[in-house]
């Protein structure tokens, strides 16, 4: 069984690393680096309603976007979801994102 567990992690990190170079889904054309940092570190990330990994995963590798708006998720169980639209031109992107605990 822990065999099995660290497979299906080992699979899901290396799905979520390369989702972070490039996530799928995105035409060609024109990019735009994305960093992010902040935490929890198993934050899921989420671009325009795609899973890309874990925020220590993609703040490790980044995001390339193409040019134009994009609906950023970070979430993580006990937190408040955090939610922006950037926009991605020309330059990197940056965005910190440091997820509140939900009150008790």
């Amino acid at each position: 069984m822990r065999r099995a567990s660290a497979r299906l992690v080992s699979g899901a990190l290396a799905v979520a690393g390369a989702l972070a170079c490039n996530p799928a889904g995105y035409p060609g054309g024109p990019k735009v680096s994305l960093r992010m940092h902040g935490g929890p570190a198993q934050a899921t990330v989420t671009i325009d309603d795609e899973y890309v990994g874990p925020l220590d995963v993609v703040a490790a590798r980044g995001v390339a976007l193409p040019v134009g708006t994009h609906r950023i998720s970070v979430e993580a169980p006990g937190f408040l979801p955090w939610d922006r639209m950037v926009e991605a031109k020309d330059q990197t992107v940056r965005l910190d994102v440091q997820l509140v605990p939900i009150p008790d």
